[in-house]
């Protein structure tokens, strides 16, 4: 069974991945029009870029990049989730018709607990090193699922007192990393979480991966890692040749 895959859509202008980027409704469309008809199932919009090419912004600005971009795209009638890690914007994108909250935060801001609460949507956890996305830690633990783990453990404890564990779709964090983390590194860090996500299912919920999009053999070996372990969820920039690579392994 393959990967149900949500196309990125970026409305930051400042992405490392430049056909992903939306200024307009019309560019908007276009993305979406393409990411539906190479496989996806739904989208994933941000206004914030989270790599160190990103400048950070304003909830006002982030808000407004965001905007006109989901009018448009919630009349596809599929899935959006909106990744963000403010609490203010995940509001304003909930009740402009997204569907999902990709919680960029990690849950960790008491007011998006709330939020997610207050909405009973399905919620991507991502594991987090730091606060947010512009502000992580290295994991240099010998067995890195070991701190995955004590992360999610204190996260979902908190996610029952609030009702909405059953919600909850498990992602890695792998899309996320400090800005000075060597590659090499980064990669040797995500073999071993890819090769354990089992793992993760110890929490009885669906798994949500950040996919891999550049094309080098390491990326493609991650990938491949990711494939063989069967995630429920993809967040993509490619799904074309994410169709591909699941049809080579199955």
């Amino acid at each position: 069974m393959f990967m149900q895959l949500f196309g990125v859509i970026n409305a930051s202008p400042d992405s490392l991945h430049p056909e992903s980027i939306a200024r307009t409704p019309a560019e908007a469309a276009r993305r979406a029009e393409w990411l539906l008809a190479e496989g996806c199932f739904g989208f994933d919009i941000g206004g914030q870029g989270s790599t160190h090419a990103a400048a950070e912004t304003s909830v006002d600005e982030e808000w407004a990049r965001l905007e006109p971009l989901i009018e448009t795209l919630v009349g596809y009638d599929v899935p959006i989730s909106v990744d963000t890690w403010r609490p203010e914007t995940a509001r304003r994108a909930l009740e402009s018709g997204v569907t999902w909250l990709n919680a960029a935060d990690g849950l960790q801001n008491d007011d998006m607990i709330e939020l997610a609460a207050a909405w009973n949507c399905p919620v991507v956890l991502p594991f987090l090193s730091g606060p947010d996305p512009l502000r992580m830690e290295r994991v240099t633990d010998h067995d890195p699922v070991d701190v995955l783990i004590g992360f999610f453990n204190n996260m979902i404890a908190r996610t029952d007192a609030a009702g909405i564990t059953d919600n909850l779709v498990i992602d890695p964090g792998t899309g996320f990393a400090p800005h000075d983390w060597p590659w090499e590194e980064r990669y040797a860090y995500q073999k071993q979480v890819y090769g354990q996500l089992e793992r993760l299912r110890v929490y009885g919920r669906p798994l949500y991966i950040a996919l891999p999009w550049k094309e080098t053999e390491q990326h493609a070996e991650l990938l491949e890692i990711v494939i063989d372990n069967r995630p429920d969820y993809g967040r993509c920039h490619h799904p074309d040749r994410i169709r591909a690579a699941e049809r080579a392994r199955s």
